[in-house]
């Protein structure tokens, strides 16, 4: 049984992919993910980069990966790892104080401190559901603080949080909470003011995600906020030199159901530049693979509606303001429709493509990608008459889905970054003209 402490996972607990696994595979996954908890920090570095292990082994599980490619995995992406601190029980219990804990908040040397915290309190108000009602839908200072940082590192606490609410692990949950508490709260004015502006004019109707980005890359100031040289391109990029203009934009998002098949749309056209090898652009990326978290959260009844609403507003509003950190790259359906995948031969079924990403060596990347496009296949079907729909059809999906295979199995970089700027793809190879 899972525990605030323990993890444990079933053949047939796989996620939003509803799969049948084996007994082997979920023995495997239990082992490894309790591993990665108990010895890793959460950044293995001190730039901040994140552990991705837990998410690796999930999207490999739940897309049907083998024991031996979980075990190879987790081997590849051990070494690297930091090894986590042991924390200190009387500082985890004084974080219950809010004053006390927001002279934590931020830093990463407690994120062993913070994790042990929320085990307890998992443990204390009795489960991972009323443990997040009370640290982020209490609608107070200290679960709003919480709901902010969730969004903070480019979207890594609100992928760890999908994965343990999607599998029903109380251990990854308190991760999750952790992982956030440690990052820094500075979108909070930005999140925050583009939900006042919403506010103000909550009668006008929102254009499609679509619409907003092609305005947001139509406006000249926006588009030219950020620069290749910032450090953090939408905190000294676009919220320093056009903060009008891209909270105007955002706060034009009200709740809708295009957003996840509009992220994986606006992912995949980026990931195509005439004359280059297609990569898909890095930061673009996550807003595709934490996505499926609201699909979980929206079978959660006991979260309340504003909530749920609150928190994919937030979402889109960072999708368009990553879109523009990231050059703004062009994007048009017909770039996908008219991509031409390096393997003709192969099948187009994205089930025949799926062995190569399980063996792929990767960092997880890859295969939570696949995984969510594959549940936004699955998710935007019933909508295939609805004309905001971008990515329909079974020709464009498999499109997609070799466009992902092409994109990692291709020389050079695994990825590009800022795929707008023309020198974001100076290492990227030329595609051989036929």
């Amino acid at each position: 049984m899972a525990t605030a402490y323990k993890i444990h996972i079933t053949p047939d607990n796989t996620g939003l992919w509803d799969i049948r696994q084996n007994d082997q595979a979920a023995e495997a996954a239990t082992v490894l993910l309790q591993k990665d908890m108990n010895n890793h920090h959460v950044f293995f570095n001190q730039e901040g980069f994140h552990d991705h292990i837990s998410h690796q082994i999930l999207a490999l599980y739940g897309t049907g990966a083998s024991a031996s490619d979980l075990r190879k995995a987790f081997a590849e992406n051990e070494s690297y790892q930091r090894a986590a601190k042991a924390p200190r029980e009387n500082l985890a219990e004084e974080l219950r104080d809010w004053d006390k804990a927001k002279q934590r908040l931020g830093k990463e040397q407690y994120y062993s401190d913070w994790l042990l915290f929320f085990e307890h309190e998992i443990e204390r108000l009795g489960g991972w559901q009323k443990t997040l009602s009370e640290y982020m839908f209490k609608g107070e200072e200290r679960s709003q603080d919480m709901l902010v940082r969730m969004y903070a590192g480019f979207l890594h606490p609100l992928i760890q949080l999908m994965y343990g609410v999607e599998w029903d692990q109380p251990a990854m949950v308190a991760m999750a909470l952790a992982q956030a508490s440690v990052h820094r709260d500075e979108l909070a004015p930005f999140l925050l003011g583009a939900e006042a502006r919403a506010r103000e004019s909550a009668r006008l109707p929102m254009p499609r995600i679509a619409e907003l980005l092609d305005a947001a890359a139509g406006n000249e100031k926006l588009r030219n906020s950020p620069r290749l040289d910032d450090g953090n391109k939408i905190r000294d990029g676009v919220l320093a030199r056009a903060w009008d203009e891209a909270v105007e934009c955002t706060g034009r998002v009200k709740r809708t159901a295009e957003m996840f098949n509009t992220a994986i749309y606006e992912a995949s056209a980026a990931a195509l530049r005439p004359g280059k090898d297609p990569k898909y652009e890095f930061f673009l990326m996550h807003h595709v693979t934490s996505a499926p978290i609201f699909v979980t959260l929206n079978k959660q009844d006991w979260i309340p509606t504003e909530y749920k609403i609150r928190m994919l507003e937030w979402k889109i509003r960072m999708d368009i303001v990553q879109y523009v950190a990231r050059g703004s790259p062009k994007l048009s359906v017909e770039k996908i429709a008219n991509y031409v995948p390096q393997d003709e031969v192969l099948s187009s079924s994205a089930d025949q493509m799926l062995p190569r990403l399980h063996s792929l060596s990767d960092d997880g990347h890859v295969i939570k990608l696949w995984r969510a496009v594959g549940v936004g296949r699955k998710l935007s079907e019933p909508y295939e008459n609805r004309s905001w729909l971008q990515i329909k059809g079974s020709k464009l999906w498999d499109q997609v889905a070799h466009l992902i295979v092409d994109s990692v199995e291709a020389p050079g970089p695994r990825w590009v970054r800022n795929a707008g700027f023309e020198e974001a793809w100076k290492d990227v190879q030329d595609t051989p003209k036929n």
